[in-house]
């Protein structure tokens, strides 16, 4: 909490990783029997008796990083949003989405399952990509006016275009997608072409930290969100390559898979 990026209140870049991505992803071991965790008494919270130890897992990264996107979209009460991706965290988007108050959130995405999913979590109206072009039904839905905020979870450059090109003006834009392997990589090309239209583009990592994770937990005991539904696949422990391998590969209409620790 001393590092700069916290001082200045972004806490998903915590240089000393205050939980959240780069916990998990800078840090060796997290996969491990044993992991030392930096500075518990900011990273750790205690699990409440209401919820499993399983449902509290889905907090730590799915939760978070979708609820982190909604929540940096601003979208106004009763405002319009579009979710550009049905995976894991664009499934906790919509359903961060809806609990930020959003009136009309619709979902751009073309694996059925996950469609269907995106109902159970607040999706109002979902878009096959596969069958109709998705600026042009964005367009239509919002009249012609587009959405209040969009967001791209997906990694995609024509997801992000997408996203340019159906937000109107005043808007904020939210990626929260991967669009390289570490290299720097330039998104705002083809589709930035009304660059004073005043939108606001936004990056976002997974926050972490015992107050974020805890609140995270209350919406969970309070049954404002049942994260469970995100699961299709149970793995042991020694299973884990198989895991990300269907990950990977989509095998199976994967969406989450629950890694159980020790193997049984």
């Amino acid at each position: 909490m001393s590092c700069h990026a916290c001082q200045r209140g972004y806490t998903s870049q915590c240089g000393g990783m205050l939980g959240g991505w780069k916990l998990s992803h800078v840090k060796d071991g997290v996969f491990a029997e044993y992991f030392n965790v930096n500075d518990a008494d900011a990273n750790l919270a205690p699990i409440p008796d209401e919820i499993s130890d399983e449902t509290a897992c889905y907090a730590t990264d799915m939760m978070s990083t979708g609820f982190a996107a909604a929540e940096a979209a601003h979208i106004p009460l009763g405002g319009t949003v579009a979710i550009y991706g049905q995976g894991p965290v664009g499934l906790m988007a919509t359903a961060g989405a809806r609990l930020q108050g959003a009136g009309q959130i619709i979902v751009v995405d073309k694996r059925s399952n996950r469609l269907a999913l995106s109902r159970f979590y607040g999706a109002d109206i979902i878009v096959d990509f596969t069958e109709v072009d998705p600026d042009e039904a964005i367009m239509d839905i919002t009249q012609g006016v587009g959405v209040d905020a969009a967001v791209e979870e997906i990694g995609s450059q024509m997801a992000f275009d997408s996203c340019v090109r159906v937000t109107r003006p005043g808007s904020t834009i939210v990626n929260i997608g991967i669009h390289s392997d570490g290299d720097a990589i330039n998104i705002l090309n083809r589709g930035w072409y009304g660059g004073n239209n005043e939108v606001t583009i936004r990056s976002i990592l997974c926050p972490g930290g015992k107050e974020r994770m805890s609140r995270l937990m209350r919406l969970i005991a309070n049954k404002r969100i049942d994260p469970t539904h995100l699961k299709t696949h149970s793995f042991r422990f020694d299973q884990l390559d198989q895991a990300f391998e269907s990950m990977s590969t989509n095998a199976d209409d994967v969406i989450k898979p629950l890694i159980r620790f020790p193997s049984y």
